[in-house]
């Protein structure tokens, strides 16, 4: 297979079987239910529909798309929806990018327990951004934060972190004016990161006494409350990894960035380089070293990249977006609208021409690929099945 054309649905097609076979009894539902909605993506396994050029009666088959969060085809149209819903949220403010990363031994404590670890990862996270910033030694305002889940490192290891966008200015603690915080400088990273390890540190210990975490294999012995407090104590005296990125250039800026992040999986089919049954190679990025050299191919065998692959399918239910302070979703719109008066952003108004043009029908979403035309639906087929008949192709007529 050529780079351009391969896809994660086509090495799970090729050796999901085997691997399944393999591994039956050590599949969760999730996983297995990831793996189906892949292989079937926009084929005729989930029925779909017949397109006809209204100019040129160009015909085309478009197959359903499965809509899996953990499908590499489906991220786009997603990513665009969200993005389009948060385009009206944003200020123009700078915007700051701080990531919450656990240490190695908290991860192979989440690799069996995602649902109970990563929702104590966002909680310590917003915590201790809500903590920091209300504190009048440094911003003294209430913060607002959009925090995005991922689960893996660039070789698809398993790297659970936190990327958090947070607006560079608070509405003050008595909602009367807003606070802008320093140029260029957002809150103190080594503050945040001993918090951080405070707040996980003592939630995760709550959920062991609660009997909420599940340990096997080697960590088997962990169930014991004491073991288990000797397994975290070298951690309460290490550095817990939080960083502050650069602010971004503007509001068009955070949406750029979202669009790469909000709705991003473990792997692109970009990312795939070739398989052949037996192996996949990739490309990901060595963050020890700098420079070009950063930018490597890897290449794994197969089940070894499919078992990789799955440990990034979320828990049923899981949000992996959260919203948090000014920006939580029950107080979102009202806490927003505030920020705009204080910044004295004023409310446009649509002007007669908007109005009229917004009455105006919209164009197609995909225009005709052989004229620019639209598109319109002439056959819809279910699953399992194919359209009734081959689409029309002018060529095949004699002229």
């Amino acid at each position: 297979m050529s780079r351009s054309a391969l896809e994660v649905a086509d090495i799970f097609r090729a050796c999901g079987d085997v691997w399944r076979t393999a591994n039956a009894g050590h599949i969760s539902f999730g996983a297995l239910k990831v793996m189906s909605a892949i292989e079937r993506c926009r084929t005729a396994a989930l029925g779909g529909h017949v397109e006809r050029c209204q100019d040129c009666a160009h015909e085309h088959i478009a197959y359903n798309s499965c809509r899996n969060r953990h499908c590499p085809k489906c991220q786009g149209a997603a990513a665009r929806d969200w993005l389009a819903a948060r385009q009206d949220e944003l200020l123009p403010v700078p915007y700051y990018h701080v990531v919450f990363t656990v240490p190695a031994p908290i991860a192979d404590i989440a690799y069996h327990n995602k649902a109970v670890i990563y929702d104590i990862l966002f909680k310590a996270a917003s915590e201790t951004l809500l903590t920091i910033a209300a504190d009048p030694r440094h911003l003294g305002a209430r913060v607002g934060m959009t925090a995005v889940l991922h689960t893996w490192g660039s070789a698809l290891t398993h790297h659970p972190h936190v990327h958090m966008i947070v607006p560079g200015g608070r509405i003050s603690l008595e909602g009367e004016h807003w606070v802008s915080c320093r140029p260029g400088f957002f809150l103190p990273v080594r503050v945040l990161s001993r918090l951080f390890r405070r707040l996980f540190l003592e939630r995760l210990a709550a959920a062991h006494q609660a009997g909420r975490l599940k340990f096997f294999k080697d960590l088997a012995s962990l169930e014991d409350r004491d073991a288990f407090g000797a397994h975290l104590a070298p951690l309460r005296r290490a550095e817990w990894v939080v960083y502050a990125k650069r602010p971004f250039g503007g509001p068009e800026a955070v949406l750029a960035y979202l669009a790469r992040y909000t709705h991003r999986i473990a792997i692109s089919n970009s990312r795939l380089v070739a398989f052949d049954d037996a192996n996949v190679t990739f490309r990901w990025k060595d963050y020890r070293t700098k420079g070009r050299e950063r930018y490597k191919t890897m290449t794994l065998a197969t089940p070894e990249f499919i078992r990789r692959f799955l440990i990034h399918v979320l828990p049923s239910g899981f949000h992996r977006i959260r919203h948090y302070g000014l920006l939580a979703n029950g107080g979102r719109v009202r806490n927003i609208a505030r920020a705009r008066e204080l910044l004295a952003i004023p409310v446009s108004e649509p002007d007669d021409d908007q109005a009229g043009e917004a009455t105006e029908p919209t164009p197609p979403a995909r225009p005709c690929p052989c004229c620019g035309g639209r598109m319109i639906v002439i056959e819809t087929f279910e699953r399992g099945h194919q359209p009734r008949a081959p689409p029309y192709d002018p060529s095949r007529i004699a002229s």
